[in-house]
């Protein structure tokens, strides 16, 4: 009798013991997918902006289709602002930002990027009548700019980098709440975020000014330095690109279609 029972007790255990292995496979397996923490500076429609606690726009649905080609949990972007978020990722707090970076030799001494997702470039917001026509004419005028943009750096080469008639804020809202209340002569910034502003409140009567001296930017995923997810990520990227969902989710929120073959070129 004891043999039975220990016999029946050694093949109860064993029966556990591969039911626990089963079901540690099954929720720990090839399932279940990696969570990044993403941080953002929601304060630059139409890319990333907040609708109640949700941060949206098209850098997080970019990112959304990214993530799930490479295999990534698809996560919301933490709107920490745009100073802390270079922060976050120097001190490798978080995985990856994306907040239309642009990707420049400056930034990438202290930080790793994505291959490029999107062409940009400097324009300038004045008021109707204004007689600021190109970057030439912001001499002697007052510029309000986002800090540390390159926005503020396009302003810092016309009027000089400690000029006083540049006015530097936490972000582009507050730099175009300052010329509409007649503090700033102007505001440059990138070109997708004035013109959707303008287009988006045409009773504030305010003009986009291109010119054409202002170069050339691409806003690229920002990581920490000598990040292993850069790889990965830039692999992601291509398909999303490939596969046409890159152009799909453009002309969602920009209403034409993108020079996807342009983007890779700079890879």
């Amino acid at each position: 009798m004891k043999k039975v029972t220990r016999l029946g007790l050694i093949m109860i255990m064993g029966l556990v013991m591969l039911l626990a292995a089963c079901g540690s496979s099954e929720t720990s397996g090839g399932d279940e997918k990696k969570k990044l923490r993403v941080v953002t500076d929601a304060a630059y429609a139409p890319f990333e902006s907040l609708e109640g606690d949700q941060v949206v726009g098209f850098d997080v649905d970019f990112l959304s289709a990214v993530l799930e080609e490479a295999g990534y949990e698809v996560v919301q972007p933490e709107h920490v602002g745009w100073d802390p978020l270079f922060i976050e990722i120097e001190s490798k707090e978080a995985d990856l930002a994306i907040s239309a970076i642009t990707i420049n030799d400056d930034r990438k001494q202290t930080y790793d990027f994505s291959f490029p997702y999107f062409l940009s470039t400097n324009k300038i917001l004045v008021p109707e009548g204004s007689d600021i026509k190109s970057g030439a004419d912001l001499e002697g005028k007052v510029v309000a700019v986002q800090n540390g943009t390159t926005g503020q750096e396009t302003a810092e080469a016309i009027l000089g980098k400690n000029s006083k008639d540049i006015k530097k804020f936490e972000n582009n809202n507050l730099a175009i709440m300052e010329l509409e209340a007649g503090g700033a002569d102007a505001v440059v910034a990138d070109n997708t975020v004035i013109e959707e502003y303008a287009k988006n409140n045409p009773e504030k009567n305010l003009v986009v000014i291109e010119d054409p001296s202002f170069a050339a930017e691409y806003y690229g995923l920002m990581f920490p330095k000598d990040s292993e997810l850069v790889s990965e990520l830039n692999e992601a990227i291509n398909k999303v690109f490939d596969s046409g969902k890159y152009a799909e989710i453009y002309e969602e929120w920009f209403g034409s279609e993108p020079d996807v073959d342009n983007l890779k070129a700079q890879q």
